[in-house]
C-alpha cells in the first residue's frame, strides 16, 4: 500500500500511523492523502478546520466547540489546551475514514474518498459533555471551579484515585479530614469524569498540604486508593519504550468475506464488554460505520444508562456513546453466563472490552479462548497501559495524564503542569480504539487471519505528547510560551484569535467592548479571531447538532464518504 499526504493539518500523524501499519511512499499533497497499492483502488482522504467562519487553526477550533470551555472549568474561565487536540483527533479520524474505505472497498463496496473537519472531530471530542447541557434535567453535580491535583507538606503534586465512596472515606479519614468534608466532596469527585471540574470543599487540599508524601502514601495502600505523582515529560522520557499507540498479533484461520450492504463495515457484528468512555467510544465509532453492536451488561443493565440528567430516562452522557447499541445481559461471573458469551463470540465478527489486566484471562474468555470456536476473530482490548509500565497506578484517565507528563503539555508556561480535567485520553484512547480494530479488520480481509488489537491511554498519552517531546528533542522546551491560547475577555464574553494573531490581537484592549465590536475591530487590522462557546447550550441552536429519538443532543458523524 503507497500514500501520500499533508504535513498540516496533523498530517505528520496520519503519516505515522499509516507507515506504522504498513504504508509506503507517503508523501505531502496539500491537505489531502491518497492510498493506492496492489489489489485497491485509489482512496482520497481530505482534511479541513471547518466550515464556520473564521475557523481556520486548531485554537478557533477549539474556541468554537466548547473544548476551551470544558478545560476551562477547573480553573473558572475558557482555557485553550496548548496541544493541537482537535487536530491530532482529526488525524486519527482521517485514518479510520482510510482504513473503513479499503475494509468497503476489499468487501465489493465503492468508497473512493473521505473527508474530515477537524469543528467535527471536536464536536466529538466533547459530545458527552455536551449531550449532559442538552438533557431534559439538570446537572447532577455542581459545574464550578475547583478539583485535583493536590499538594503535599514537601510539595509532592498528585491525582488520586478512589472508584467507590468506601474507598474514598477510608483515605481522607487516614489523613484526619473532617466527616463532613469527606461526605461533601465524594459526588463531585465521582463526577469530575462527567462535569471536568470537582468542587469538593477546601478544606480537604488543606488536609494533604499538611501531609507528607509519605503518609498520603500509606493512607492510600491503607484504603486501597491510588495515588500518583505528577511527573514531567523528561522524566516519562526515561521511562517510553518507544512502543507504537496499538499492537497486533495474529491466528491462522479461514475467513471468507462478505459483501457490505451499506455503511463500510455493514453485516458486520461487535461484541462490547466496555464501560465508561474508552471502549463503549470506540465500538460507537464502529456503529457509525455500519456494524452492528451489541453490548455485553451485567444482570440489571449497565448501571450507568440512568447517570443523570437523563432524556426519556436514560443518561444523556450515555447516550452520547451508546446509542443505536443493541444490549444482552449476562451474568460473566457464572459459568452459564461465560458459555453464553463464548457461543455469541462464535457467531462475531470483533469482540472489544476493557477489563482490568488479568480478568478475562480468570474468566477464560482471553483471546485463545474466544479464538478456539472462532478464529477469524477480532479479539480487541482498550486499557490503561497496555502492560507497558511495570508497577503501574490504576489505569484512569487522570491517573495516566500524570504519569505520563501529559499536563506539561496541555498546559502553557504560566500554569502549573498538571492534568486537564475534561477526558482527553478516554476520548483519543476510544478513537484509537476503533483506529486499532479497524486496522485489524482490514489485515483480516486481506490474509484471512483473526487477530488481536490492544491500544491504551498509554498510547494515546503518547500520541497526544509526540509534538512537544519532538520540541524537547529539538531543544526547543516542552512547554508553549506563557499565555498560549489564552483566550481575551471581551465586555459580554471572550475572543479567541488564531495562533498567528495572537500576538497581534492582544495589543489591541478589547475589554471595554461588546463581543461583535472586538471583533470587528479585529477584523478591520486583519486579523481573525472566533467568539469562544462559554455556554455549550449556544451548539443546541447551529443545526450542526441534532436530536435522536429519546430527545438527547447527538453531534455529527465524523466523516463524509464519496
Amino acid at each position: 500500500m503507497h500514500g501520500s499526504g499533508p504535513h498540516g493539518l496533523d498530517g505528520g500523524l496520519v503519516a505515522e500511523h499509516l507507515r506504522l501499519l504498513g504504508a509506503e511512499g507517503i508523501r505531502p499533497l496539500g491537505n489531502r492523502i491518497a492510498l493506492t497499492g496492489a489489489g485497491i483502488g485509489e482512496i482520497n482522504a481530505r482534511m479541513t478546520w471547518g466550515d464556520t467562519a473564521g475557523i481556520s487553526d486548531e485554537a478557533t477550533v477549539q474556541a468554537a466547540t466548547g473544548v476551551m470551555a470544558v478545560h476551562g472549568r477547573r480553573d473558572g474561565s475558557p482555557r485553550g489546551l496548548a496541544v493541537d487536540y482537535a487536530a491530532t483527533a482529526t488525524g486519527v479520524l482521517v485514518v479510520q475514514g482510510l482504513l473503513a474505505g479499503l475494509i468497503a472497498q476489499a468487501r465489493g463496496g465503492r468508497v473512493g474518498g473521505v473527508e474530515v473537519t477537524a469543528q467535527r472531530a471536536a464536536l466529538l471530542t466533547v459530545s458527552q459533555y455536551l449531550a449532559a447541557i442538552g438533557a431534559e434535567e439538570q446537572e447532577a453535580a455542581e459545574l464550578a471551579p475547583g478539583g485535583p491535583p493536590f499538594t503535599s507538606m514537601d510539595g509532592t503534586v498528585f491525582e488520586l484515585e478512589a472508584l467507590d465512596p468506601g474507598t474514598w472515606a477510608a483515605f481522607w479519614r487516614g489523613l484526619g479530614a473532617p466527616e463532613e468534608a469527606l461526605r461533601q466532596g465524594w459526588r463531585p469527585f465521582q463526577f469530575r469524569y462527567a462535569t471536568a471540574c470537582a468542587p469538593f470543599p477546601a478544606v480537604l487540599h488543606e488536609v494533604v498540604r499538611v501531609s507528607t508524601w509519605q503518609r498520603i502514601r500509606a493512607a492510600a495502600g491503607a484504603s486501597g486508593a491510588d495515588v500518583c505523582r505528577v511527573r514531567s515529560l523528561k522524566e516519562w522520557a526515561t521511562e517510553r519504550d518507544e512502543a507504537p499507540p496499538w499492537s497486533f498479533s495474529g491466528h491462522d484461520a479461514a475467513y471468507a468475506s462478505r459483501p457490505a450492504d451499506g455503511g463500510p463495515l455493514s453485516g458486520l457484528v461487535v461484541l462490547e464488554a466496555g464501560r465508561r468512555i474508552q471502549a463503549p467510544l470506540t465500538a460507537h465509532l464502529l456503529r457509525l460505520l455500519g456494524a452492528e453492536v451489541v453490548r455485553i451488561e451485567p444482570p440489571g443493565g449497565d448501571p450507568l444508562r440512568g447517570m443523570p440528567p437523563t432524556c426519556s430516562g436514560i443518561s444523556a452522557r450515555w447516550l452520547a456513546i451508546n446509542r443505536g447499541k443493541k444490549a444482552v445481559e449476562l451474568d460473566i461471573k457464572s459459568p452459564a453466563g461465560r458459555e453464553w458469551l463464548r457461543a455469541m463470540a462464535a457467531e462475531a465478527d470483533v469482540f472489544l472490552h476493557n477489563w482490568a489486566p488479568g480478568k478475562a484471562a480468570r474468566l477464560g474468555l482471553d483471546r485463545e479462548h474466544l479464538a478456539a470456536a472462532n478464529p477469524a476473530l477480532v479479539y480487541a482490548h482498550t486499557s490503561g497501559w497496555a502492560g507497558r509500565l511495570p508497577g503501574a497506578p490504576m489505569g484512569t484517565d487522570f491517573m495516566v495524564q500524570a504519569r505520563t507528563g501529559v499536563g506539561e503539555a496541555v498546559r502553557p508556561a504560566d500554569e502549573p503542569p498538571v492534568p486537564s480535567l475534561m477526558t482527553l485520553l478516554d476520548v483519543l484512547g476510544g478513537l484509537l480504539g476503533a483506529e486499532a480494530i479497524l486496522a485489524g479488520l482490514l489485515l483480516r480481509e486481506r490474509t484471512g487471519h483473526g487477530i488481536r488489537v490492544d491500544s491504551s491511554l498509554l498510547g494515546a498519552a503518547d500520541v497526544l505528547t509526540a509534538p512537544a517531546r519532538a520540541r524537547a528533542v529539538q531543544g526547543r522546551g516542552t512547554r508553549r510560551p506563557a499565555g498560549f491560547r489564552r483566550p481575551l475577555r471581551t465586555a459580554d464574553g471572550w475572543l479567541a484569535p488564531t495562533d498567528a494573531d495572537a500576538a497581534g490581537a492582544a495589543s489591541h484592549n478589547l475589554s471595554h467592548l461588546p463581543t461583535a465590536q472586538a471583533l470587528d475591530l479585529l477584523h478591520s487590522r486583519g486579523l481573525t479571531a472566533v467568539p469562544v462557546v462559554t455556554d455549550l447550550a449556544d451548539l443546541l441552536s447551529t443545526g450542526s447538532v441534532t436530536r435522536d429519538t429519546h430527545g438527547a443532543p447527538a453531534v455529527p458523524d465524523p466523516w463524509s464518504f464519496t
